[in-house]
């Protein structure tokens, strides 16, 4: 049974498939396309191939890694690009030096106006005066400034408010 028996079952198969009235479309199809655009499907499959070759030279010569692009920089370029980072640094905090000094001073002369301020309202209370009276009035002068020297006014002479008696 083993050989015999197995092959006549292939063969009935085998001959229902060639009484079948369908056409087979696998192999005739493929026949009939290599046979009318044979030429440009070769040339098509030639212009893939130096395409993957082209693109795999180029992706293997560029450089890898962040480092890679400076090595492949001339030496002089980087050592006058480094000398240019270096100066425009300096300049830099040499102005931020210069803006801390300007700060420092108008520090310095602010707190000398409030120094000055706090002494005269110590004055003013030593002889007895109001120091928010004072206060005002030195607000005042400095408005005024030196253009217009103001010469105070006397108070009008007003009655005490008690009596003498």
């Amino acid at each position: 049974r083993g050989a015999g028996g197995g092959g006549g079952a292939g063969r009935a198969r085998v001959g229902a498939a060639l009484a079948d009235p369908r056409p087979v479309p696998c192999p005739a199809a493929v026949g009939s396309l290599l046979s009318s655009y044979g030429w440009y499907l070769l040339l098509a499959a030639l212009a893939v191939y130096l395409l993957v070759q082209k693109v795999s030279r180029g992706l293997a010569a560029r450089p890898r890694g962040p480092g890679a692009a400076e090595a492949a920089e001339e030496p002089d370029v980087v050592v006058r690009r480094q000398e240019a980072l270096a100066a425009a640094r300096l300049r830099m905090q040499e102005e931020l030096n210069a803006q801390a000094e300007r700060y420092k001073e108008k520090q310095k002369q602010l707190e000398e106006e409030k120094r000055r301020q706090k002494i005269a309202m110590w004055e003013s209370m030593q002889e007895g005066k109001s120091y928010k009276g004072n206060l005002k009035l030195s607000q005042q002068e400095a408005e005024s400034g030196a253009s217009t020297s103001a010469v105070p006014k006397s108070k009008p002479n007003k009655k005490p408010l008690r009596g003498g008696g």
